[in-house]
C-alpha cells in the first residue's frame, strides 16, 4: 500500500484507526475454544466487526509464536483472510526485528515475502545495515522504534549526547538518510503527549504508529494537536480496549461498538486539525 493509498482509505473512511490483534488464547471468550482454532475464529470476527471503522490491524507477532506451530498457521490464516476480504487495510506485523544484515534480510523475505504484509516494526539500534534489508521491498513500509509508550522508555530514548540531542531524536534524523517518508514510518507512544511536537520537528512529514490509546491512558486530542500532519500523518492502535472488551459470545459486537466510537472521534480530530480536508479529492460522502 502506498501513501496516496492509506492517505485515499483514512479521508474516505474518516478513520486513522489501527486494531491490534494482541490475541492471547487464556484471554479470548471461553466459547471459541471448541474450535479448531479459537485464535483465528476470534480475529475473524473482530475483524467483520471492526473493519468499517478502521484502516490497519496489527497482529503482534509475539501472541502468536508463543503458541508455536499452531500460533504461526493461526497469523497465517489471519494474514490470508484480511487480504482476501479487507485488502485496502494496510496489514502491519508488530515483530520489532532488525539483526545484522544477513538475519535482517531473513525477517525481511519471511514477513515481506512469504507472509506478503504491509508493513514491519523494527528496532534500530542495531544501525543502518539492520534496517536497509527491509527497505529493499517496494510498497513495503518499515515502522521504527522512536519513542515508545512504555515506562521504560526513559532508560535509554532520552538520553542526550554532548550536543544535547535525544537519543530517539538521533534515530530519526539518521535513519531519514536511509529510507523516506514514502517508505518508513515511526513508532511514537501516545502516553508521551507534547513530545509529538518535538517530534514534527525531525519528523514533519513521516507517518507515525501511535500505541498507547485507551488502556494505557494516551490522550487521542494531545497526540492530533502536536502530531497531525495535513495528510494526517498517523495511523493510532487500539487493542484491548477494543478486542478485550466483552468476553461474551457477543464479544464481537461491542468491539465493534467500541471501534466505531474510536473512529467517530478521530474523524472529528480530522476535521480539526487536518488541512486535507478541504481538499476537493479528499472530500468523499
Amino acid at each position: 500500500m502506498t501513501r496516496e493509498e492509506l492517505t485515499e482509505q483514512i479521508f474516505r473512511k474518516k478513520t486513522f484507526l489501527c486494531v491490534g490483534l494482541d490475541t492471547d488464547i487464556k484471554k479470548i471468550p471461553q466459547h471459541l475454544l471448541h474450535w479448531d482454532d479459537p485464535i483465528f475464529e476470534f480475529n475473524k470476527a473482530i475483524i467483520d466487526a471492526t473493519a468499517d471503522y478502521c484502516v490497519a490491524y496489527k497482529p503482534n507477532i509475539a501472541f502468536y509464536e508463543c503458541d508455536g506451530v499452531k500460533g504461526w498457521i493461526s497469523l497465517e490464516k489471519t494474514i490470508r483472510y484480511l487480504k482476501k476480504y479487507y485488502p485496502d487495510h494496510l496489514i502491519i506485523a508488530d515483530a520489532k526485528r532488525g539483526d545484522i544484515g544477513n538475519t535482517s534480510a531473513m525477517y525481511a523475505r519471511c514477513f515481506f515475502g512469504e507472509m506478503d504484509v504491509d508493513a514491519l516494526t523494527v528496532a534500530p539500534y542495531m544501525g543502518e545495515d539492520s534496517v536497509t534489508p527491509f527497505l529493499s521491498y517496494e510498497s513495503k513500509w518499515v515502522i521504527l522504534l522512536a519513542l515508545t509508550s512504555n515506562k521504560g522508555s526513559h532508560d535509554f530514548q532520552f538520553t542526550t549526547d554532548n550536543e544535547g540531542q535525544r537519543l530517539f531524536e538521533k534515530v530519526i534524523k539518521t535513519s531519514q538518510q536511509w529510507g523516506n517518508a514514502d517508505n518508513m514510518m515511526y513508532v511514537v507512544g501516545a502516553t508521551q503527549g507534547r513530545m509529538f511536537e518535538d517530534i514534527r520537528k525531525v519528523a514533519p512529514d513521516h507517518f507515525l504508529l501511535v500505541p498507547g490509546i485507551g488502556a494505557q491512558g494516551g490522550s487521542l486530542e494531545e497526540v492530533c494537536q502536536y502530531g497531525m500532519t495535513d495528510d494526517c500523518g498517523l495511523l493510532v492502535n487500539s487493542s484491548r480496549a477494543i478486542i478485550y472488551a466483552n468476553s461474551g459470545t457477543d464479544f464481537y459486537v461491542t468491539a465493534g461498538e467500541n471501534a466505531c466510537l474510536l473512529s467517530c472521534e478521530m474523524g472529528k480530530m480530522l476535521n480539526k486539525y487536518s488541512r486535507m480536508k478541504d481538499d476537493p479529492s479528499y472530500c468523499y460522502i
